[in-house]
């Protein structure tokens, strides 16, 4: 049977342990209460004020955050509107009619064949697609950022590869605090439990690395173009 790692892990975890003078005495049971009872709390850090509000409010400050991240925003005041927005931001950058999507079951429910023209791949996103569509976790309206957890629906490879990436978000998702993202991930995936990976994504890759000027691109998408779908305002 081939290693899978658990003897090399174990051997790690050992020398810390002993590094650390950790023995499986009562000192380390204490320890260990400890620790769970911290995860248990959900306790949470210093929240800004600017996230308190009504969903009003909230729509309002992730717009905002969101465009002062670079990321540009449209509102449709359904779902079903969705479809001829991609279109339009295509459009608009003049890039091909084609997007790259995961398994995702809201985004396959969508009237696309309103825009018949727009070719829709399905699956991880590969080298030659200049353009993703994700359906987002949540937005966070205290910094305007998405919360987009991998998985077939959503493969993580759409939120980094194509320079040109659109997510939708539903109005009802958008949420105060990063808190409110945690609390929301135990409310659906159940406690202790988690995707693989989380992606905190706020607006467009960028770097300043190079003379102090700033890059859109660098490191992924050079732009990020975020529906708001159900906010009862139509585009």
């Amino acid at each position: 049977m081939a290693d899978d790692g658990t003897d090399a892990r174990t051997a790690v975890m050992g020398r810390i342990r002993r590094h650390l003078k950790v023995s499986d005495g009562p000192e380390d049971e204490a320890r260990r209460a400890a620790v769970r009872s911290r995860l248990e709390r959900h306790a949470r850090n210093l929240v800004p004020a600017r996230a308190d509000g009504d969903d009003a409010h909230r729509l309002a400050l992730f717009k905002t955050m969101l465009e002062r991240a670079d990321a540009t925003v449209t509102e449709v005041a359904t779902p079903d509107e969705v479809p001829q927005a991609v279109a339009e931001f295509l459009r608009n950058h003049n890039l091909p009619f084609q997007i790259r999507t995961g398994a995702d079951t809201a985004l396959a429910a969508l009237p696309w064949d309103r825009v018949p023209t727009l070719e829709i791949g399905h699956g991880a996103a590969e080298a030659s697609d200049q353009a993703s569509l994700s359906h987002a976790f949540a937005g966070i309206a205290e910094t305007g950022t998405l919360a987009l957890h991998s998985g077939q629906d959503n493969p993580t490879s759409l939120n980094f590869l194509p320079e040109n990436h659109v997510v939708m978000v539903d109005a009802d998702r958008i949420v105060g605090t990063y808190e409110d993202v945690w609390d929301r991930l135990r409310e659906v995936f159940g406690e202790g439990i988690m995707p693989r990976a989380l992606n905190m994504v706020t607006g467009p890759s960028r770097t300043g690395d190079i003379e102090q000027r700033l890059f859109l691109g660098a490191h992924g998408p050079k732009r990020v173009h975020v529906i708001i779908a159900g906010s009862g305002k139509a585009r």
